[in-house]
């Protein structure tokens, strides 16, 4: 039985990561669309054997364009949606807990999902150092949610009440240190741009932050918060609370290299671009 949902799913040369993915969906989601960034491995390929799932190409400008060019120009059957990434899996407990939710029916006044990323780093589960559970809004109502409108870590914007749901996505977010230091030296420069646009304007096509409001919400007004202090001292202080009191040492050696490099080695590369853009 498939129930009537919509998965969305980014891709650019993904073939390491696709086939997870869609196995992950395809026996249980009534629709699978694909938009993908002409990609030039294998990806496109390994799609085509799962002749139920709709392929669409979009050149890609950044994550928040190309979601939302797919919620306005893709055929979308169904009424609720579902975000993911190529290198996401849906467990089977979350599978589970949202074919019981459609089953029983979506309330009239429920807009969304909310669900934990499970962090995948070097072949463990990273469970400590405050990164889990860590909410996002998976699934919205057709019509009321959105990717906000920012060049890096962009969330969706579910309008209205949504539901915290116990399973996991399993997110696979590297292949190797060279990948992944790679990425974060690209992502510093977008977070440091943001991060001076944040303290500067308010913009309402964002999540928004409240220390009272849902997980999403919670976690913005935190980052607002860490912004406030001074640069530099900032990334000691979190690292410190990241590895020690949030005992990120229990996530064994591959956490000491994840919460370093994640928590400390980019946090202090972020404020040497804003601090290199401030001084002009």
């Amino acid at each position: 039985m498939k129930i009537p949902l919509t998965a969305i799913i980014l891709t650019f040369n993904e073939e390491k990561n696709i086939v997870e993915c869609l196995d992950s969906l395809v026996s249980w989601v009534d629709q699978v669309i694909v938009v993908d960034s002409y990609s030039t491995d294998a990806t496109l390929e390994l799609i085509s054997r799962y002749p139920g799932v709709q392929v669409h190409q979009h050149e890609f400008v950044n994550y928040s364009v190309q979601r939302n060019w797919a919620f306005e120009h893709v055929a979308i059957r169904n009424e609720f949606i579902m975000n993911l990434d190529a290198d996401h899996r849906v467990t089977p407990e979350l599978r589970e807990e949202l074919i019981a939710h459609f089953s029983k029916g979506i309330s009239v006044g429920i807009n969304g999902f909310m669900a934990s990323r499970q962090t995948m780093f070097l072949g463990r589960w990273i469970r400590h150092g405050g990164h889990y559970p860590v909410y996002h809004g998976i699934i919205f109502r057709k019509g009321f949610g959105y990717c906000e409108h920012k060049e890096y870590d962009q969330h969706f914007v579910i309008e209205g009440e949504a539901i915290v749901l116990k399973g996991n996505v399993i997110d696979i977010i590297t292949e190797s240190l060279t990948t992944f230091t790679a990425r974060h030296n690209k992502w510093a420069t977008l977070e440091a741009q943001d991060a001076i646009r944040l303290l500067q304007e308010v913009n309402e096509k964002t999540v928004k932050a409240d220390k009272n409001g849902n997980p999403m919400e919670v976690r913005r007004y935190q980052r607002l918060k860490y912004y406030s202090y001074p640069k530099f001292w900032r990334v000691f202080l979190y690292f410190g609370y990241r590895y020690f009191l949030k005992m990120g040492f229990r996530d064994g050696k591959e956490g000491l290299i994840f919460h370093f490099l994640q928590g400390f080695w980019f946090r202090f590369l972020v404020d040497a671009k804003i601090y290199e853009a401030e001084k002009g």
